[in-house]
């Protein structure tokens, strides 16, 4: 493959990186900020809502103030990370400004993950 292929494939995948809010590169067992495209369940946050309740291995969009975002919840093994906690705060992933109060995270795990 030529040099300039290379250099302009680089280029062109890591270009949309900017788009993201800064939640999307924080490693951590939680998940990772994703675009909305792939969330497969909607939950409105407004004044009242102290916490949510989301399953591992799901896709959920957050909409609060007008503004959304979307995240996958890890916890699979064949992730960085191999657990996740029951619980995280959803601040930590929210772009700036969505969220103006603290909001819980309880992760059920994934039904179809869980051996008996």
């Amino acid at each position: 493959m030529k040099r300039e292929l290379v250099v302009l494939t680089v280029i062109a995948m890591t270009s949309g990186l900017g788009n993201l809010p800064a939640g999307a590169f924080t490693p951590g067992p939680m998940g990772v900020v994703v675009p909305l495209s792939g969330a497969m369940r909607t939950i409105p946050i407004d004044a009242k809502t102290m916490y949510v309740n989301v399953t591992a291995h799901e896709t959920v969009k957050f909409i609060a103030n007008g503004s959304a975002f979307a995240m996958t919840i890890n916890s699979s093994p064949a992730t960085t990370f191999a657990f996740v906690p029951s619980t995280f705060d959803l601040n930590e992933f929210a772009p700036v400004g969505v969220l103006d109060h603290r909001v819980r995270v309880y992760v059920a795990p994934d039904p179809l993950q869980i051996s008996g």
